[in-house]
């Protein structure tokens, strides 16, 4: 019995340090939709490919493009008509057989059309913002999964698309708590072979689900193939 203990022990002590983990992109991006809309584009073929500068989704955005352009050209005709009562104020102010009260009211005006610009301007703004958030690009991610088709009706928090980030990959473990004050000092071994490797953060906060254990990643680059699970050791 008392041998039994002592290799289950040994064992223990032996694989103390082993782990395994997937090797998972650096990064994964949950792309929502900012606004409501109609899906007038999907860019099926680049699902499970890298984007280059490449539009993966795309809502109608033709009302907003008539309001924009409506917009603009009430901003212009307020424009002017500023340019007018602030030109007729300045002469009023001149005229010193008007009352004070008729150049207040002059001024007023003035100000009331300076106001709605600001509107205008704000509104402008916003309706930019929201055609650009109906086409979404993507420079370099990996598309991952494309969840609309064309012809969908989505509203504001609608899951358009995931994307992720191959630049880089990285290893996600949990350690014991009581394994983690001198691991930065240890070597990292993957599958058996020593590498160069070194450990990106260990998050000083017991993890949710391993509740004695602290989360520790390590940052892999160019790594060969994803989501393949590997053997980590620390020695």
């Amino acid at each position: 019995m008392k041998i039994l203990l002592l290799l289950s022990f040994l064992l223990a002590s032996l694989f103390a340090n082993e782990y395994y983990a997937k090797i998972e992109p650096i990064q994964s991006y949950v792309i929502k939709a900012a606004t409501s809309g109609e899906v007038i584009y999907t860019n099926d073929a680049i699902e499970g490919e890298l984007a280059s500068n490449s539009v993966i989704v795309e809502l109608d955005s033709s009302v907003d493009q008539v309001d924009l352009q409506q917009t603009q050209n009430k901003l212009l005709l307020f424009e002017k008509m500023i340019e007018i009562e602030q030109t007729n104020y300045e002469r009023l102010k001149k005229v010193t057989t008007r009352s004070d009260f008729d150049k207040d009211a002059q001024l007023l005006k003035s100000i009331n059309l300076q106001s709605t610009k600001a509107d205008l301007l704000i509104k402008i703004a916003q309706l930019k913002e929201n055609i650009a958030n109906k086409k979404l690009v993507e420079k370099t991610h990996y598309i991952y999964n494309i969840a609309v088709k064309k012809g969908d009706y989505v509203n504001a928090g609608t899951l358009l698309y995931e994307a992720k980030d191959l630049s880089k990959g990285k290893l996600e473990l949990f350690v014991p708590i009581a394994q983690t004050s001198d691991l930065h000092e240890k070597q990292i071994y993957i599958n058996d072979e020593a590498t160069n490797l070194k450990i990106h953060k260990i998050y000083q906060v017991a993890d949710a689900k391993n509740i004695s254990s602290y989360k520790v990643e390590i940052i892999i680059d160019q790594p060969k193939m994803f989501s393949s699970l590997v053997k980590v050791e620390f020695k």
